[in-house]
C-alpha cells in the first residue's frame, strides 16, 4: 500500500500563540506543543541548523491535524505580501466543516481572520467562504445546508 492516511498539514507562523488561539477558536483541540532540531531535521527540510517550536492541533473528530511550525533557525523567509490572492500558484487552502458559517467568521474576526471576497452559496447545498488567517493562510469553511 502506497498510502495509509494523511497524517497533517503543516503552518509555518511567525506567533505561535496567536496561530493556537486562532485554530482553537476555530474549534481545533491542541494536542501537544514541542521543539524539533537536529541531524534528522535538517536532513528532511534540507536546510541547517533547524530548530523551530511545533505545535499539533487537531479536529475535534481526531482525524485531521495540522502541525504549526515557528522557525527559530534558520530565520523566517517570507515570500512577499501576505494578501496574495488564492490563485497564485502553489497556494494552499485548508477546508473545514462548520455547524455555523456566520459564528465561525465572527469568533476568527478578533483573531486576525479576514473573509476573502464574502460567504458565497452554492445551490442548495452548502455556503462557503475563503478566510486569511495567522501568518496569511487561506482557510476555507464550509457549511452544509439542509
Amino acid at each position: 500500500m502506497a498510502v495509509q492516511r494523511m497524517d497533517n498539514v503543516g503552518i509555518v507562523v511567525e506567533d505561535m500563540d496567536a496561530a493556537i488561539a486562532f485554530f482553537v477558536e476555530l474549534g481545533l483541540e491542541l494536542e501537544g506543543r514541542g521543539e524539533v532540531s537536529g541531524l534528522f531535521a535538517d536532513q528532511c527540510t534540507g536546510l541547517d541548523g533547524v530548530h523551530c517550536d511545533i505545535a499539533m492541533v487537531r479536529t475535534p473528530d481526531g482525524h485531521s491535524r495540522l502541525e504549526l511550525a515557528k522557525y527559530r533557525s534558520p530565520a523566517l523567509i517570507s515570500d512577499g505580501p501576505r494578501n496574495r490572492p488564492h490563485n497564485i500558484l502553489g497556494t494552499h487552502r485548508v477546508m473545514f466543516a462548520v455547524d455555523d458559517i456566520k459564528d465561525t467568521v465572527a469568533r476568527l474576526r478578533p483573531h486576525g481572520g479576514e473573509v476573502i471576497g464574502e460567504i458565497a452559496r452554492f445551490e442548495d447545498s452548502y455556503l462557503l467562504c475563503y478566510l486569511r488567517g495567522p501568518a496569511g493562510v487561506i482557510i476555507g469553511l464550509a457549511e452544509q445546508l439542509h
